[in-house]
């Protein structure tokens, strides 16, 4: 066989195969949300946005939007304000140490979703964050311990390889939710991950995704809008608007999605939906850059 093709074999069957070095522990995501709710509970929600944003870091207002150039358009806080202020409940990293996430409470009744990269200088920035409204506030306060997510398996070897592999699933996953939405979140949905969006909330879990998914539309329109992945290639962050009937009247919102990779292929390990007030644009809004 050609000595090249049989290199090439090697270097792709290394790329995807199982990975068994030592895993990275979560605990720098969850330092930096503390660190970013703890400014914000300091110095007041522009001051500790602005400090903890990444420059390409993203917002959904209702549609993705620049999150640096949002906040420097935002009024500073008016004196009396009761401070914003959140708690991390679960918690992931890539095996690179260089994208993670964390979820949890708030003091308002919201799920918080935050996406982290670590910057070139070595410090965590946020390039996503936000969540679902929820009926009432999350019951877990600041001083339930943090769980987290289990490492990845496998690796795709780079950022660049492992969305291109994930490419093909969210169009997979889009085609299915037109005709059923249950079956084409199953379909991918780790078991030990979350899916969320009802007021009702939801945790980590099958069972918990089987009732967030109930909630959902039977079917809807999802769109990617982009994403980016972390340097070893075995976790990545995607985005996307999405579209549905509810009552016979349309409805928009967003869905920001955690792949991880693993020995059995990529699997969701967080999907939620973030639902915009009023009816859908008429013309698709332009993605923002990653």
């Amino acid at each position: 066989m050609n000595p090249f093709l049989l290199s090439l074999g090697a270097a792709l069957a290394l790329a995807a195969a199982p990975v068994h070095a030592e895993r990275p522990s979560p605990e720098p995501v969850v330092e930096a949300e503390r660190d970013f709710a703890a400014a914000v509970r300091d110095t007041g929600f522009k001051r500790g946005f602005l400090a903890f944003a990444a420059p390409d870091g993203m917002l959904f207002q209702p549609g993705p939007v620049a999150a640096r150039t949002t906040l420097e358009a935002v009024p500073d806080d008016a004196p009396g304000d009761d401070p914003l202020h959140w708690w991390p409940l679960w918690a992931g990293i890539a095996r690179s140490g260089d994208l993670g996430f964390t979820t949890g409470g708030v003091n308002r009744p919201v799920r918080y979703f935050t996406v982290w990269r670590k910057q070139p200088d070595g410090r965590w920035k946020w390039i996503y964050d936000g969540g679902p409204a929820l009926r009432e506030k999350i019951v877990e306060g600041p001083e339930t311990p943090v769980r987290y997510l289990a490492g990845s398996t496998a690796a795709a070897g780079s950022a660049e390889r492992a969305l291109a592999e994930i490419a093909p699933l969210e169009t997979d996953l889009a085609a299915r939710a037109a005709t059923d939405i249950g079956a084409a979140h199953l379909a991918y949905l780790a078991e030990d991950g979350l899916a969320a969006g009802s007021p009702e909330g939801s945790e980590v879990g099958r069972s918990h995704q089987i009732a967030e998914l109930e909630w959902r539309p039977a079917t809807a329109t999802l769109r990617a809008l982009g994403g980016v992945a972390s340097s070893a290639g075995d976790m990545a962050f995607t985005y996307g608007e999405v579209r549905w009937m509810r009552d016979e009247a349309p409805r928009w919102g967003h869905y920001a999605r955690i792949w991880q990779k693993r020995a059995e292929g990529w699997r969701l390990v967080a999907d939620l939906w973030i639902a915009a007030p009023g009816a859908p644009p008429a013309e698709n809004p332009v993605p923002v850059a990653s």
